[in-house]
């Protein structure tokens, strides 16, 4: 209950603070990046006045564009961040417990502090900017997808064999285009884990999983993952992503079938098989009437990004209605779940508040610390990261390069960055409107490769999609060991999605 109470002030606080709008004009800009895809509608309108580089910057809001003056070096506290998140746990696991929102405000205040020291009012704006655009949307729609789908409880005897197993992935992966990574890995990821408590070998289970449910899965539709969704509402029609078919089959079946013969050769080796002196049970849905939450969840994201209701300005921070309406929308389903689902039914599902207080945390000083790195790479050509947008040339390198940014960045703004510099490589000075069909038809294969490396690669890291981190914590409270920052990279992720990649780029790009 205490953590429940905690959660819910987390909340209440976020709109306190946000709770005094003021209408705008409809010149201004919607300070849009990240998270908060839906905000971007206005970003496109102004595109069309060939302001394609203005995009979420400053500049409409009568702030100087910080992206050209900021040097490669700001980036180190958001470096600092990564690595008190990775190491920490493993040299002061027990300090890293009781403190980890402590070490994450230090790093933010490390950013911060200096940085409005030397840039004042628009440093002071771009912190606002991306609480108030980027995190707080994030962190509403991961709790409300969070709570509706902590009272969901698939009840009866599952054990996960190979097979078993294996099919729950794939049931999770199809689902993840049409209810977002973030929800189908909320909904799967406890039946998961509890269908194999009887197992030794757990690990590897959970990372495929974030590999193909938290990510990969969400390949399809603009609801999948939030770098489509942004390129739905610059032009990308709803259902040309599933072009990207063949690499999301070919992607996935690899996993799959790896993972099925990693499951089938660890099953052997342990000689573990489910008790038979359990009491069968037929399996059963409870609480399902938190799918209808979940369709309000999916609808209000879908509305807001479909919707044009104008602008209002909260802090000198310009959003769109819309947004601040799905926000409400996303509460409201949040907290109509917690009233209409026993507590009982949740305990029974072995629901807790701690890890989405863990992501809300650690996450707000991951957005801060990134603001100059979304900058910088907002710059483009101009900024100290010329070097490397200078060097996307090619469809592979929009793949390779798009998603190694998406694995540690905010997928959502890498993929806005490269999908417009492959519209001013093609098609410079013509309107999106115009642009943006030729480039889905013309050279289809860049905004696939962009596409794929923005949804692909964020399976890499822990921080690299919104659900990892989630499902990394639920499967710890589950007694489930879990590699640490740089062990998920390199034991698994370097190893198993690496060579896959691979494969993609020889077949597609």
């Amino acid at each position: 209950m205490k953590l429940q109470m905690q959660t819910l002030g987390i909340l209440l606080v976020v709109l306190i603070a946000t709770a005094a709008p003021i209408r705008a004009s409809a010149s201004s800009d919607p300070g849009t990046q990240g998270t908060a895809v839906s905000d971007s509608l206005d970003q496109s309108h102004r595109r069309q006045d060939q302001k394609a580089h203005e995009e979420g910057s400053s500049h409409s809001s009568g702030h100087r564009d910080l992206g050209p003056l900021l040097p490669l070096w700001s980036c180190i506290p958001f470096a600092c961040m990564l690595l008190s998140i990775a190491l920490l746990p493993l040299a002061a696991e027990r300090f890293w417990h009781h403190n980890f929102g402590k070490v994450s405000a230090f790093w933010a205040l490390t950013l911060a502090l200096p940085f409005v020291y030397a840039y004042r009012g628009t440093a002071m704006y771009e912190i606002l900017h991306i609480i108030l655009v980027d995190y707080i949307p994030f962190i509403i729609l991961l709790w409300s997808l969070f709570t509706v789908s902590g009272g969901i409880l698939l009840k009866g005897s599952l054990r996960g064999t190979p097979l078993v197993n294996t099919v729950m992935i794939l049931i999770g992966t199809i689902l993840a285009s049409w209810m977002g990574t973030t929800g189908a890995a909320m909904l799967m990821i406890r039946p998961f884990l509890r269908a194999n408590d009887y197992r030794k070998s757990r690990t590897f289970m959970v990372v495929f999983f974030i590999f193909l449910v938290a990510n990969i899965g969400g390949s399809l539709t603009p609801l999948g993952d939030p770098p489509l969704f942004l390129g739905f509402l610059h032009g990308v029609s709803f259902f040309w992503t599933f072009n990207i078919l063949p690499h999301m089959l070919v992607t996935a079946g690899i996993l799959l079938g790896v993972y099925f013969l990693l499951d089938l050769y660890l099953y052997k080796k342990e000689g573990r098989t489910p008790p038979e002196d359990e009491a069968k049970h037929p399996l059963k849905l409870e609480g399902t009437y938190n799918f209808l939450f979940l369709g309000g969840v999916v609808l209000a994201v879908l509305f807001s990004g479909i919707a044009e209701l104008g602008q209002i300005n909260t802090l000198g921070v310009h959003r769109t209605i819309q947004g601040w309406a799905r926000d409400g929308l996303l509460i409201l389903m949040g907290l109509l779940s917690l009233w209409a689902t026993p507590r009982k039914l949740r305990e029974e599902n072995e629901f807790t508040w701690f890890p989405i207080i863990e992501v809300a945390y650690l996450f707000i000083g991951i957005f801060i610390t990134m603001t100059p790195c979304l900058l910088l790479l907002k710059a483009g050509s101009e900024g100290e990261l010329a070097f490397l947008i200078n060097s996307v040339k090619e469809p592979y390198h929009y793949f390779w390069i798009t998603g190694m940014l998406s694995a540690f960045l905010d997928n959502a703004p890498t993929y806005l960055t490269f999908f417009n510099t492959a519209l001013g490589s093609f098609y410079t000075g013509m309107a999106e409107s115009q642009s943006v069909p030729l480039l889905m038809s013309e050279n289809a294969v860049y905004p696939k490769a962009i596409s794929t490396g923005a949804v692909f690669f964020g399976a890499f890291s822990y921080i690299g999609d919104a659900p990892n981190f989630m499902v990394r914590s639920i499967a710890i409270e589950a007694r489930t060991p879990m590699p640490s920052f740089f062990g998920y990279i390199f034991k698994y992720a370097l190893i198993f999605l690496i060579p896959t990649f691979l494969v993609v780029t020889i077949i597609f790009f």
